[in-house]
């Protein structure tokens, strides 16, 4: 079973067009609360972001925000949060995430999201890390990238063994029971090479 204290999630900034998908990020958020696990994230206030972190807040969870300066400055930081970490860089968030995450979930989200995930995916592919990964495929969202994956390892650029990189749950409600269910990591992380 693998000890649970803080998870990363990859979610959009915006909304998004469909409203059980803000629903979503609100439930999750109320899970970690009450599951006792803190939010780590990207910091932001607004959309998605901001939803998960209002929502784990109002239920009493920890929620971590860690933002690069120049969004910072753009003053679209969420100022409520329990702890906020202004960084130098994307890279030096992303990195920050990884050292303070035991696993990652990737909700809903647009090129940041994607880029969030498919980097903590390779990097787990590198045998950087084996902490868990869970897409949250809710309504079918992440069902584009997933047939992306099969057209890659249908041309042969990369192996079957890349599904397994990743734990695919349809809703917030399944992402704790199989994070609940995965091995705890044998790969010691060593951020340094990142």
């Amino acid at each position: 079973m693998l000890p649970l204290q803080s998870i990363a999630v990859f979610c959009g900034s915006s909304v998004g067009a469909r409203p059980a998908l803000a629903d979503a990020a609100e439930r999750f958020g109320r899970h970690l609360a009450a599951a006792g696990i803190t939010l780590i994230y990207g910091g932001g206030r607004a959309g998605l972001m901001g939803l998960i972190a209002d929502a784990t807040l109002t239920a009493g969870g920890q929620v971590v925000g860690i933002i690069p300066g120049h969004l910072h400055h753009r003053e679209v930081q969420h100022d409520g949060l329990t702890e906020l970490l202004v960084v130098d860089s994307m890279h030096t968030r992303k990195r920050l995430m990884f050292e303070r995450a035991d696993a990652f979930v990737a909700l809903p989200g647009g090129l940041g999201t994607l880029d969030e995930t498919i980097e903590i995916v390779t990097w787990r592919q590198l045998g950087l890390h084996d902490k868990p990964v869970v897409l949250v495929d809710q309504d079918g969202y992440w069902g584009p990238l997933l047939g992306l994956v099969d057209h890659i390892v249908d041309n042969r650029f990369a192996g079957p063994a890349v599904h397994a990189l990743w734990q695919v749950v349809q809703s917030v409600d399944a992402v704790l029971p199989a994070l609940a269910d995965a091995p705890a990591p044998s790969i010691a992380a060593h951020p340094g090479r990142l």
